[in-house]
């Protein structure tokens, strides 16, 4: 059975086109049965698979769901909502844009999905840039996985023009030790999230950043 329906894909295309409060208000009963309540229920069905691979993650699908109200105190676009849902699932949810996890976001068009470390910290950066150095082969052989290759294509990032000249002659082996981020991402057409295997098509998504997540964390460590 699906998790979704067509209220939730019309409800975010209809937003778009009238991002207002007063809209919204006058369509908060549809906001709430057919896309708060159903994506609560969704992401509680991902924690619950991925915490068989990952049973530190004890997180309610609350502290997990980003709210849809924008943040717009130093946004130039001031419309209220964002057109989307999304979710970050990792042992510290959508408190940390840090730690490697498994993040989606479902509109009424398109699902989008990233993993891998984000928002990376100066301390955690070195770490991770040391763990490249020890053992490119290894990093290498992470993201060029087949399966990872398929899914995501390649690792995405920001450089830095500057690095440590402890990591200059290791950056000549491996590009990506210049990276201040490193995180992958995919998209699904829309017509995905009313089908009955979504959750499995998110898991195959998982499964394949799976890898680079626990490199990741085990560098950060």
């Amino acid at each position: 059975m699906a998790h979704f329906d067509k209220n939730f894909t019309n409800f975010f295309k209809q937003l778009s086109a009238n991002n207002t409060t007063a809209w919204f208000n006058e369509n908060r009963k549809t906001y709430e049965t057919s896309v708060k309540e159903p994506f609560k229920a969704f992401v509680g069905e991902m924690i619950e698979r991925i915490q068989k691979f990952q049973p530190e993650i004890t997180i309610a699908p609350s502290d997990a769901i980003s709210r849809i109200n924008k943040d717009i105190r130093f946004s130039k676009d001031k419309t209220p909502y964002n057109t989307h849902v999304s979710a970050n699932i990792s042992s510290q949810g959508k408190k940390s844009k840090e730690e490697p996890g498994f993040f989606f976001q479902l509109s009424h068009d398109k699902i989008s999905i990233y993993g891998g470390a984000y928002m990376v910290e100066p301390a955690s950066l070195q770490k991770i840039r040391a763990a490249i150095a020890k053992d490119p082969k290894g990093f290498a052989a992470v993201y060029n996985d087949k399966v990872f290759k398929t899914k995501f294509g390649s690792l995405h990032g920001e450089k830095n023009k500057k690095i440590p000249d402890e990591f200059k002659a290791a950056v000549e082996k491996e590009p990506l030790i210049a990276n201040k981020q490193f995180f992958y991402t995919a998209d699904i057409k829309g017509a995905a999230i009313l089908k009955d295997d979504l959750a499995d098509v998110l898991m195959e998504y998982y499964k394949a950043g799976k890898k680079m997540n626990e490199f990741l964390k085990k560098a950060m460590k």
